[in-house]
């Protein structure tokens, strides 16, 4: 007997729209800030690692604390979404303030190194114990909640991308942490770089790709598929903080509406 195929994950599902219906939702990679976003983040690593050549530690660290906190404070003013600046700004200071206590130029590098450990411990726990990481995420942005758990066939292919994850986070450390041993504060830098977004959108589409190959499709077609779905979406614009506060309420205000619709049905 055949396992059931979940054909629904094939396809994910459209993207909510506000009660105006004048916007969906943005894509991650929109979330996250595009190649804004990218530049953003590299930009602090790129600072500190120039400034500490031609000056020292002290005013590397002090500067690429001050680049994080302008990219901040330029996307608030501009009302861009600022989640990832924020996050930024306090992954700077915490960097900074490792290398500060090291007395070295690589401690900046010391926090990113372990976090991979954290993230592929948790990626991998998610495996072993059947609920795989990338499932959870990839069912819930697409507000299918978690009825993918009864698809062994689709469950396996969660395992499998969650995998991947796991795989990448095994390279990032074991590249970064030989570069740190090394002293290789330059070529750290750039391993930060590139193992960061150019990286981590090589794995969105591998992901893609192993979600999807249920479909019957091959890759070539699913490729092809990926790249016709980007062209004919509609632009859009990642939503500023109080956007994203408003829809918040207007869900939580949903929720409790059908709370009380349950709870005093007489009420109707």
């Amino acid at each position: 007997m055949t396992e059931p195929e979940h054909s629904a994950a094939a396809e994910p599902a459209p993207a909510p729209v506000t009660e105006s219906g004048d916007r969906a939702m943005p894509s991650a990679w929109e979330q996250m800030g595009g190649l804004g976003g990218m530049l953003d983040s590299a930009l602090p690593v790129i600072v500190f690692v120039i400034v500490n050549a031609l000056t020292g530690l002290g005013w590397a660290i002090g500067a690429a604390v001050a680049a994080a906190a302008i990219i901040s404070v330029i996307r608030l003013t501009r009302s861009e979404p600022i989640g990832q600046a924020i996050g930024g700004l306090f992954g700077v200071a915490i960097a900074a303030f490792i290398a500060f206590r090291t007395g070295s130029a690589k401690g900046f590098f010391l926090l990113g190194i372990w976090s991979f450990v954290l993230y592929g411990a948790v990626l991998l726990a998610s495996i072993l114990v059947r609920w795989p990481l990338i499932g959870l995420i990839w069912e819930n942005l697409n507000g299918r909640g978690n009825g993918w758990r009864k698809d062994r066939a689709l469950v396996r292919r969660y395992d499998l991308a969650t995998a991947l994850w796991v795989l990448v986070c095994v390279a990032r450390f074991v590249v970064q942490r030989w570069l740190y041993d090394s002293d290789q504060v330059g070529w750290l830098a750039v391993a930060r770089i590139a193992m960061g977004y150019p990286l981590f959108i090589l794995v969105i589409i591998g992901t893609a790709l192993i979600v999807n190959s249920g479909s019957g499709l091959t890759i070539r077609q699913q490729w092809q598929q990926l790249r016709e779905r980007r062209r004919t979406a509609p632009p859009k614009k990642a939503l500023t903080f109080r956007e994203k506060y408003q829809l918040a309420k207007v869900e939580q205000d949903r929720k409790a509406a059908e709370k009380a619709q349950r709870t005093n049905p007489a009420a109707d």
